[in-house]
């Protein structure tokens, strides 16, 4: 596998995509994007465990179950089509239409995103209009301007291409996300859209990214707000002409293992981006009696805002870390526990055993002083592990959220 520098959703074969500024948002930034699939292709997806779910989530529900064909995506920023009740179920059926009327396909062959504002319903004097445009421009639009057009609060643009060799044919995977606040365990406000030219089986499909997202977008956390319209969608054309993927076997390993890397790089790119963030936390937690314990281990640590609160003051705070362990829900022995951080400016344990032990708090200030800090813990306990991103909690998370509808 290899990753493939500069390319995105229009680099893999038989997909085109466009971003566009309908009018939606008032900045004039994008905010309407579409992405295509020129011919016939599978579709699987993931949906926030939210119980109060958008319009948009209920209409791609539906899809999915009655379609075995998906060719498209239609995504909107600045709106999230939420809690809008009948109106809004109609604006999102709407918004799958207009695209099935343009590009020759069924309804029930569209999938439909929003992400914005709640409770405000569409705006579908533009919308309707900057779909029909966005249709026309698909053949001369790029998967960056897409990616832009997702965003809302992000502060960069989230992508990523890998190429991976099944039956010495070049199999691409490209996603784009968007994410920046509202960001917790089991999915967020946050969106990822995936695009590959794998000859893969629905069924296969499905089951490989429900996996997939498990391990890395349910393994993120900004701010313990989980969100009304989070998805991440995968279309497969299987343009790349290898032999079906139906089961698992070598080839799908390969596959497997490309979307896993695909999916983990765009869950730190929306962790690293939280809203004020100034610095990437990764979790390493090791040796967990079973991979339950594990992952809801590591996940405490990441969700904790005290922990969060420390690292963004550089505080050497490891009383936090056990504290979020103890209350986790996770069985472990704490007598056991050891922690250390560790960067590019070098490692350094802070306990051993379950207790502190002396460290030096200069080095440990210039560890947690970088962009970058790693916390490795060891349970001592089993043989399992998991892997969890976050970042700090900084003033700027409050201004942001605090005037996010002006």
């Amino acid at each position: 596998m290899k990753i493939l520098q500069n390319k995105t959703l229009t680099d893999v074969s038989g997909f085109q995509a466009i971003g566009i500024h309908s009018g939606i948002k008032k900045s004039g930034n994008k905010d309407l994007g579409i992405i295509y699939s020129t011919k016939p292709a599978v579709a699987a997806a993931a949906f926030t465990t939210n119980i109060v779910k958008a319009a948009p989530l209920q209409i791609n529900m539906e899809n999915l179950k009655i379609s075995q064909n998906t060719q498209a995506i239609v995504v909107n920023s600045g709106n999230a089509n939420a809690c809008t009740g009948a109106e809004g179920l109609n604006h999102a059926h709407q918004m799958t239409q207009t695209v099935a009327d343009a590009l020759g396909l069924s309804s029930s062959e569209v999938l439909v995103a929003s992400t914005g504002i709640i409770g405000v319903p569409m705006p579908m004097q533009v919308v309707v209009p900057g779909i029909k445009a966005a249709c026309e421009l698909l053949a001369t639009g790029t998967g960056a301007s897409a990616a832009e057009a997702i965003m809302t609060t992000d502060s960069f643009v989230k992508s990523i291409t890998v190429e991976v060799m099944i039956d010495e044919k070049p199999v691409l995977i490209s996603g784009i996300a968007k994410g920046s606040g509202m960001i917790h365990p089991n999915m967020a406000t946050m969106l990822s859209f995936l695009v590959t030219n794998a000859n893969i089986s629905k069924s296969l499909l499905s089951e490989t990214l429900k996996d997939s997202v498990s391990d890395s977008y349910n393994m993120i956390s900004v701010d313990g707000d989980t969100s009304t319209n989070d998805m991440v969608i995968i279309l497969a054309n299987g343009t790349a002409g290898n032999t079906l993927v139906e089961k698992a076997d070598g080839n799908y390993g390969k596959f497997k293992e490309a979307l896993d890397f695909v999916n983990k790089e765009l869950a730190k790119l929306i962790a690293q981006d939280g809203e004020g963030a100034t610095k990437l936390i990764e979790i390493s937690l090791y040796n967990a009696k079973t991979q339950k314990d594990a992952k809801v281990c590591a996940k405490s640590i990441i969700s904790s805002n005290l922990v969060k609160s420390a690292f963004f003051g550089s505080d050497a705070n490891w009383g936090r870390i056990m504290c979020s362990l103890g209350y986790s829900g996770g069985n472990f022995v704490p007598e056991k526990v050891d922690i250390l951080f560790k960067n590019e400016k070098g490692t350094i344990q802070l306990v051993k055993d379950g207790a502190g032990i002396p460290f030096s708090e200069e080095q440990a200030k210039e560890i947690l002083d970088q962009k970058y800090v790693n916390i490795v813990v060891d349970l001592k306990d089993g043989e399992h592990g998991a892997v969890a991103w976050g970042c700090d909690l900084s003033y700027d998370y409050i201004k942001i959220n605090g005037s996010y509808r002006s």
